[in-house]
């Protein structure tokens, strides 16, 4: 689905943030990215939708080679990819629902944007998955009157308006408390694996990557340092892509603290499904 060769970025200051990243994603999972501040986590995320111009190499979605559109053929490739950001993003004196269906913009003419007049399916969708997200009632709730995990869930649910082939999904728990931060994890991998899209989530947090993600990757300086399951996180794996410390002590507490938790997702999945 997602196939990254020889990736480079180098700022005109000399700073290279990728040193030839060679990534691979060919089925619906969830991949969380890991590494210390500057090792080019969001550099990539941003630089596979094109927020940030890669300085080479190449980036194929699909049928689509993301790296040899021209700046005027971006409008339609993002449209394939749903984008959530650590800081929400949301047009703060609009509606929940006005804020979810802007994830149509990339669909709808500019007078149907201006007027906010969407097709009636979009307004169904949009009412679907802002069930789904949490947030039935709050569709005329103005966004500057959410808490963050709200924001959130509404940054989620305009994401998959789009109807995504990939989301990208940058910091996505860093502004929020640690039960509101499991919950946005949770709900993001449930709705990745329903809707059977791969996403990848920039995360600082290891004990939340470990707990939900399919897959993990380190980056340290710039290059792929590990590329496996939670359960290869040796406290050897994480001094190569933090550097040297007792991480011993970090796992085992991750391991103890994320064990019987992770049943708990798993079993609610379940009971989920079922009940679906």
């Amino acid at each position: 689905m997602l196939v990254i060769t020889d990736l480079v970025k180098q700022y005109r200051t000399g700073t290279r943030a990728l040193s030839g990243v060679n990534l691979k994603v060919n089925e619906p999972q969830v991949v969380a990215i890991i590494g210390s501040s500057g090792a080019g986590k969001s550099t990539l995320i941003r630089c596979i939708n094109r927020l940030v111009e890669p300085t080479s190499g190449k980036i194929i979605l699909n049928d689509l080679d993301v790296t040899a559109l021209p700046r005027h053929g971006l409008r339609s490739a993002r449209r394939r990819m749903g984008m959530i950001f650590q800081e929400y993003n949301l047009v703060e004196r609009l509606t929940v629902m006005e804020n979810a269906l802007s994830g149509r913009l990339g669909y709808v003419s500019f007078w149907r944007a201006y007027w906010r007049k969407y097709p009636p399916g979009d307004v169904a969708m949009a009412y679907e998955l802002l069930d789904r997200v949490g947030l039935k009632g709050y569709e005329n709730t103005r966004a500057d009157e959410l808490s963050g995990g709200q924001r959130q869930r509404v940054g989620i649910a305009r994401a998959l308006m789009q109807r995504p082939e990939l989301l990208l999904v940058d910091e996505p728990t860093a502004s929020l408390d640690p039960k509101t931060s499991r919950q946005i994890m949770r709900l993001l991998c449930e709705l990745a694996h329903e809707k059977g899209t791969p996403a990848l989530v920039n995360i600082h947090d290891v004990g939340l990557a470990q707990t939900f993600a399919d897959r993990i990757i380190g980056l340290a300086g710039g290059k792929v340092a590990f590329d496996g399951t939670p359960d290869k996180l040796t406290p050897a794996v994480l001094t190569e892509i933090y550097g040297e410390e007792d991480w011993s002590k970090t796992i085992g507490e991750v391991k103890g603290r994320e064990t019987q938790a992770h049943k708990k997702d798993q079993e609610s999945l379940k009971r989920e499904s079922a009940a679906g």
